[in-house]
């Protein structure tokens, strides 16, 4: 097992942030296409609409067409709400970290460096939400290099986050995270994270039946956290 360190963002792992935190997320693609292509009324219409034009026409080489077409909707489909949402992070908090998290007391741009080399990344800054009653962080963009998983790198960097938000006086760490991202579901299950709800991160999302799940990891009174 390679070692590795847990320290905050420089600029100079801004390409190297950029490029794993892409790569994550976009690994998830197929993931979310094969959810798709399982669902009821996926089936149906694939099923349904090449039949019909059979029936209608004669032709098998335009039902064979059909289902390509098809298939190929359906991939733009399932990839769009990630792609999405990798977008919009890379023009806004992503494309200048130092502002976006270093310049607030309040927030932490965590990575996992291992020989030189950015291998994973963590953020978290304060829950905007002036009805909340409790101080809370909200934690996101936790990513592993797909080389370097299964060392406890994701878990070292939710530690760091978490026992970065107790000496912050936080009461809770937050986040949400696909329902479809079975290893970080059961990560945050199994270090004590609560399922607090679960929503949409946009229509596309809500069509395909893909929630985010939400968690929330209430922080005991101690200084120095245990898991």
């Amino acid at each position: 097992m390679t070692p590795h360190h847990i320290r905050q963002y420089q600029e100079r792992d801004h390409k190297q942030v950029l490029d794993l935190f892409s790569r994550g997320m976009e690994e998830h693609i197929p993931t979310s296409f094969y959810h798709a292509l399982m669902l009821p009324r996926t089936l149906l219409v694939l099923l349904g609409m090449p039949t019909a034009l059979v029936l209608v026409s004669g032709s098998w080489m335009l039902a064979i067409m059909c289902i390509f077409f098809l298939l190929l909707l359906l991939w733009l489909l399932a990839r769009q709400p990630l792609k999405k949402f990798v977008n919009m992070c890379l023009h806004t908090d992503l494309a200048d970290i130092t502002k976006s998290y270093l310049s607030d007391l309040g927030s932490c741009f965590l990575v996992a460096e291992t020989e030189g080399q950015v291998v994973g990344l963590a953020a978290a800054r304060p829950v905007q939400d002036a009805s909340l009653k409790r101080k809370q962080l909200l934690l996101f963009h936790l990513s592993v290099s797909s080389q370097h998983r299964g060392q406890g790198i994701a878990k070292a960097l939710i530690r760091a986050v978490l026992q970065f938000a107790r000496n912050q006086g936080y009461s809770d760490v937050v986040l949400r995270t696909s329902m479809l991202m079975h290893d970080a579901v059961t990560l945050y299950k199994g270090m004590g994270f609560q399922k607090t709800g679960t929503s949409f991160f946009n229509t596309v999302a809500k069509l395909l039946t893909v929630p985010s799940i939400h968690f929330s990891y209430p922080l005991p009174s101690g200084q120095e956290l245990e898991f």
